[in-house]
């Protein structure tokens, strides 16, 4: 196996999105993604079953076209990845099931790796930046998760600072839009909807944020109690027979969300001494979060670092970086002995290792 610069295959069924990638090295030559979230839409939001189903019938195909863009046949391949965990369960079991099928076909080495430690390497796959440096800081905000880190090694030593306690982020911006009247997926309509609304219009409060919060749960996060004080603020308008401004409320309740990820997360670097922080998820794809974040993270001395949007939604292509980068550093594959695991830890960054 090419250990230098390593042609890997990264497989993504997490959740909704099946995400084929392929890396040379840390040079990206394929970033397929085949979106089920149309599927999920007249539900409201995610169904695992129809989720699992749509990752078995797109999968054949987004390889095949993964392999045409990056120009590559799959007897080239070095090694192939996958997405082990965290996720829904019978989403990443068609993922494990069919990287375990390519790498005993092929005869090629498989890494399967952490989601959430993927969504850090996707940052490796942006040209245009500087070499990430160690330690930083990452705020992953996505649909199912929302999580600080501290990253002093991203193939060996990744630590949790905190999580949501209830609600991810991307939860909460669906939860509200339903309250709103506002399609699925919430995120991109909130943010349509905020346009043209007073960020400062209502003060929702800020979960986990009073001072008697911060010895327990300085860096974790909590949505739940957000998302029922605008259910309960719409509620009194219109029991009042008032009617209810969507956009500032879309815009009041995404200026508190931003308000607690941001505030943690540069906190965090403070408190590390770390002046640097990394933004992923599919969150990170709302504009008032980057540009909050990147104005206070200058006026505090951080510097802030934004994947391609392209790259922060869930996919392939970080997997297969994240397992380059594993490679390139000298770890052996996994054995076939690993299954897919939903709450697998973000300290688990390359399961199931042989010796």
């Amino acid at each position: 196996m090419n250990r230098s610069e390593p042609l890997v295959l990264g497989i993504e069924t997490s959740c909704d999105e099946t995400g084929i990638g392929i890396v040379r090295g840390r040079a990206l030559l394929s970033n397929t993604i085949a979106s089920s979230m149309d599927e999920h839409a007249r539900f409201g939001g995610v169904v695992p079953e129809v989720a699992a189903r749509a990752h078995l019938e797109a999968l054949q195909p987004s390889i095949e076209a993964a392999l045409a863009e990056a120009e590559v046949s799959l007897n080239e391949i070095d090694a192939v990845a996958v997405t082990s965990g965290p996720g829904l369960a019978g989403a990443l079991m068609v993922g494990v099931g069919a990287a375990k099928a390519l790498a005993v076909g092929l005869n090629k080495p498989l890494y399967a790796v952490n989601h959430l430690v993927g969504h850090i390497a996707a940052d490796i796959l942006d040209v245009t930046a500087a070499p990430l440096e160690y330690p930083t800081v990452a705020l992953l905000v996505s649909g199912g998760h929302t999580s600080l880190l501290l990253v002093h090694d991203l193939t060996g030593d990744v630590e949790l600072l905190g999580e949501t306690v209830d609600d991810a982020a991307g939860e909460a911006f669906d939860k509200v839009a339903r309250i709103l009247g506002l399609p699925y997926p919430g995120g991109p309509e909130i943010d349509r909807a905020a346009a043209t609304g007073n960020p400062d219009a209502i003060r929702f409060p800020r979960g986990l944020s009073r001072a008697s919060d911060r010895e327990k749960h300085r860096y974790d996060f909590s949505f739940s109690g957000l998302k029922t004080a605008v259910a309960r603020w719409i509620e009194q308008r219109e029991a009042a027979g008032q009617p209810v401004p969507v956009a500032d409320v879309a815009a009041s309740f995404r200026e508190a969300v931003v308000d607690v990820l941001v505030t943690k997360a540069l906190d965090a670097c403070q408190q590390y001494g770390v002046p640097r922080l990394l933004l992923g998820g599919g969150v990170i794809a709302n504009r008032r979060l980057r540009d909050v974040a990147t104005a206070r993270g200058e006026a505090a001395g951080v510097t802030v670092r934004i994947p391609p949007l392209s790259l922060c939604t869930d996919n392939g292509a970080m997997i297969a970086a994240l397992a380059a980068e594993l490679i390139m550093s000298g770890r052996e594959p996994s054995t076939l002995a690993f299954g897919a695991d939903s709450t697998l830890p973000v300290t688990e960054i390359h399961v199931a290792a042989s010796t």
